[in-house]
Parts: C-alpha cells; structure tokens; sequence
C-alpha cells in the first residue's frame, strides 16, 4: 500500500516535470528576441520567469471585467483610459469583455501622460509625447484609467494629471495587469490581474498580440533594450 507521503512526493515531482515541459514548449516557440531574455537562467544577468502565458493572461482579464462589473453597477456614465500603448490595448481588452458580460458599450479612450511626468525635465530631450485620443467628456464620469504594469506609480499619477486637465471626473479608477511593487507615491489600484513580487532592477515584459504578436508576461533581470519597457 503507498503512502499517504509517498503520494504526495510523487504528485509534486510529476507537476514539477509538466511545468517544465509547458515551459520548455512555449519557450520553443518565441521569436529569436525573447528567446534571449528569458533563456540560460543560471546566469545571474538572464534569470527568467514566465508570469502569465496566453491562456492565464486571458483569464486575468476575464476575471477583472466581472470585477469591474460588481463594483460598478450602473455602467452608464462609466468610460476607460488607457495608458499608450499596452494600457490601451489591455483597456480595449477589458471594454470587449465588458459588453460580453453587461452588454454595455463602454466608451474606450487612450492618453500619453509623458509631458505630465514630474521628471520630464530632466529627460526632456529624450521624452517625446503620442497623440491622446478620448473622443468623450470626462466631467462627471467614472473614469477606468488602465495601465499593463504598475511600478513606482509616478506613470499612474502623471495620467490623473493628464485627466483632471481634461475636466472633473466623478470618480478615477485604477486597474492594472501586472503590480509589481516598490511604490513611491501613495497610488494603489483597484483591480489588479496579478501581485508579482520583483526586485527593484528586474524587468517585467508584458506582450500582447495586437502589438507583439503574442500574449505572454515575462520577469527577469536581463537587460535587453527592446520597446517593452516598465512604465513607473
């Protein structure tokens, strides 16, 4: 008869080893670029994690529009920000789920708080600012401001900037995909896909189709300069 402990040891091995295939596998199928951020993990300068792969990040999503949805009874005054340029895409994501679940047609906007950064002007030259499009009013309506990836917060509250010089809403909201922590001003969302503890110099790539050609979410301390960097 095995037991109870030996049971046990068996199903933690067997787990261990499909997680490693399923890693292995989605691994194998990514472009040559992020190969090399998220291969040879025991060099200290390219440890890797996958944090979210398609599916999990699909049902992140989901998750956080029934959120929205139970916090937000009344959807009519309600309209979505995104932060450019995969806030945008994850704040369109989150819309289409929305009319999925309240059949409600949630006004969907995008802004670039750049020039509202408190350290524009000391990276001035190096910052530059894309086109805002909010084809509605924002007197008076519950705001959704999304972002992919919330840091040090400053991007968070250089966007709320960025609303408040538009007009008075009623109400901001916060939602994110990934926070990652190491606040540095008193922001805190209110709908957040996942908690992902990283230190300070670590990296989070979030990829989405629309723009990347695939969905995925990856962590590690590699500093490759591709365009997907943290926002902060």
């Amino acid at each position: 008869m095995i037991s109870i402990d030996h049971r046990m040891s068996y199903y933690k091995r067997t787990t261990i080893l499909a997680r490693a295939k399923a890693s292995k596998k989605i691994i194998k199928e990514m472009p040559s670029s992020e190969k090399l951020f998220v291969s040879k993990p025991k060099s200290k300068s390219a440890e890797k994690d996958i944090i979210l792969t398609a599916v999990k990040q699909r049902q992140v999503i989901t998750r956080m529009a029934y959120e929205i949805v139970e916090k937000n009874k009344d959807l009519e005054h309600f309209v979505i920000v995104g932060v450019i340029t995969r806030g945008f895409v994850l704040a369109k994501r989150l819309a289409k789920e929305l009319k999925r679940i309240s059949k409600a047609n949630v006004p969907t906007g995008s802004l670039d708080p750049t020039l509202y950064r408190d350290d524009f002007r000391t990276k001035g030259a190096i910052l530059t600012s894309k086109e805002m499009e909010i084809p509605f009013e924002v007197k008076d309506k519950t705001i959704l401001l999304v972002d992919d990836v919330l840091f040090t917060g400053r991007t968070a509250m250089a966007s709320m900037t960025h609303i408040f010089d538009l007009g008075r809403p009623r109400q901001i909201q916060l939602a994110v995909l990934i926070d990652r922590g190491h606040r540095e001003l008193p922001v805190r969302p209110d709908y957040c896909g996942k908690n992902v503890p990283t230190q300070y110099v670590e990296k989070i790539r979030v990829r989405f189709k629309e723009c990347d050609g695939r969905d995925i979410v990856l962590s590690g301390l590699d500093t490759l300069p591709d365009k997907g960097k943290d926002r902060d």
